[in-house]
């Protein structure tokens, strides 16, 4: 999806997506002297190079007008820190750390005016053949919606992120201020300041409201396509990193950023068929529809056997141990029911499942791709549900629990047939040593909680 705000390349009038005519235009004249070509990482994280403009244009004139330049493979293998650990297929020490050639998505251009005369467009990674890099997390969503495609159906999603506030190391409001209007104005200047910026880079944002831990802010986006939302989220949490750092104040995505606090990325997922939606319902206490109710049953069945692409650090299952705190804690689903790992929501045309399993610092990409994959089965083995979760959720010990740790959740995705079976093993192989490399450094990590228990024993 492209959709040009612009019709000529004066620096006001470029906002939002443009066409790369446009850039080029506005390149020749020097009102976009830089373009950032970005890969996600495996933690959703734009990583990649700035690029000249004019130098951009001249490659691709050599070329076939979409490779736009290479870059190291462990960009794609590597944990929190950038550190390249051993184990992984992509790329090693053993064959030096080989580059990957980075692919121009044209759709995804975008002028950034709050860093003024700067554009960014995504990137896939492919190998010097133009295979795609089936480990990808781009790759890995568009294999699914492919997936998706051939039964018909396309998706569309809408997320909803929590992410917190500091000013210093305490949070920038010290207090609960849910659904609050009456914000401090170092918060409001903030909120003004991003509320301006995101529909100025093509990041539409429905609504913006504090939450009920201290500092902490829930943005909501409206739907569309599937990878339009995954950039728009990864392109949102650059410009709230950036523009926090401006304010003096600093913004935490962490699942569990301290003890009793959590974040959340929620996936607000409905399926279409022909330009209708398929999820209709008169509300979302009504029984789901057919398909509805396959798509349910398959994420039921197969999201526990995937955790890692929805937690993938230690610190995202600590989500899951705090008792209604509207995190789920066990694999249910039910109508309208914020304790749920899906709720179904909305009604009419808005109606939805909201996919309620991922902290706030999770990879979009493969968030959206597991969920796919999981309702992809759902349909095709026309599964049937469970019967739902209609009183206390944080009580439904009829359903699987999640995952306590990553390593619990590790051998069910990497031992286990259904992930390799939805995913494909060199997908299961790399994401499993992703997890076992922040298993590892977990280990070994000497904690403050543990001095402050232990120092004096």
């Amino acid at each position: 999806m492209t959709t040009t705000t612009a019709t000529s390349t004066t620096p006001d009038e470029l906002l939002g997506y443009i066409s790369p005519d446009q850039l080029r235009t506005a390149v020749k004249h020097g009102d976009i002297r830089t373009v950032l070509l970005v890969v996600p990482d495996m933690l959703g994280r734009l990583k990649g190079k700035r690029a000249a403009g004019l130098a951009l244009f001249e490659r691709l004139d050599e070329g076939n007008g979409i490779r736009v330049g290479e870059a190291c493979s462990y960009i794609l293998a590597t944990n929190a820190d950038m550190e390249p650990p051993d184990g992984f297929g992509l790329t090693s020490w053993d064959d030096g750390f080989r580059d990957m050639v980075i692919n121009a998505d044209w759709d995804s251009l975008r002028v950034l005016p709050y860093m003024p005369g700067t554009a960014l467009i995504h990137c896939d990674a492919v190998d010097y053949d133009g295979a795609p890099i089936e480990v990808a997390s781009r790759q890995m969503l568009r294999r699914q919606l492919e997936r998706l495609d051939a039964l018909g159906f396309e998706a569309r999603v809408g997320w909803e992120s929590e992410f917190v506030l500091y000013s210093g190391d305490r949070p920038v409001v010290d207090r609960n201020i849910d659904y609050d209007l009456d914000h401090p104005p170092r918060l409001t200047d903030f909120l003004s300041h991003l509320e301006d910026a995101l529909p100025e880079a093509g990041v539409p944002v429905e609504a913006f409201k504090t939450e009920g831990a201290p500092g902490q802010v829930e943005a909501t986006f409206p739907k569309c396509d599937v990878i339009t939302a995954c950039d728009r989220y990864t392109v949102f949490k650059h410009i709230v990193k950036h523009l926090s750092r401006r304010h003096g104040l600093s913004a935490t995505f962490m699942a569990a950023p301290a003890t009793g606090l959590t974040s959340g990325l929620h996936l607000n997922l409905s399926l279409w068929q022909e330009g209708r939606p398929i999820f209709a319902l008169s509300s979302p206490r009504s029984l789901p529809t057919e398909i509805m109710g396959h798509s349910i049953a398959g994420l039921v069945a197969a999201v526990p056997h995937l955790m890692p692409l929805f937690a993938g650090n230690a610190n995202a299952y600590k989500r899951y141990a705090i008792p209604r705190n509207f995190t789920p804690r066990f694999m249910d689903w039910g109508p309208d029911n914020r304790g749920c790992a899906i709720r179904v929501a909305g009604h009419g045309p808005s109606s939805r499942l909201e996919i309620r399993l991922a902290g706030a610092d999770a990879n979009p990409y493969l968030v959206a791709a597991a969920s796919l994959a999981a309702i992809a089965q759902g349909l095709t083995e026309k599964l049937t549900p469970p019967p739902p979760c209609l009183g206390d959720a944080y009580a439904a010990d009829s359903f699987e629990p999640l995952p306590g740790d990553l390593s619990e959740a590790l051998k069910a995705f990497r031992f286990g047939n259904v992930a390799r079976d939805l995913l494909s093993t060199p997908v299961v192989t790399h994401y499993g040593r992703a997890a076992q490399v922040e298993i590892d450094e977990q280990r070994r990590e000497v904690t403050d909680v543990e001095r402050r228990r232990f120092h004096l024993a």
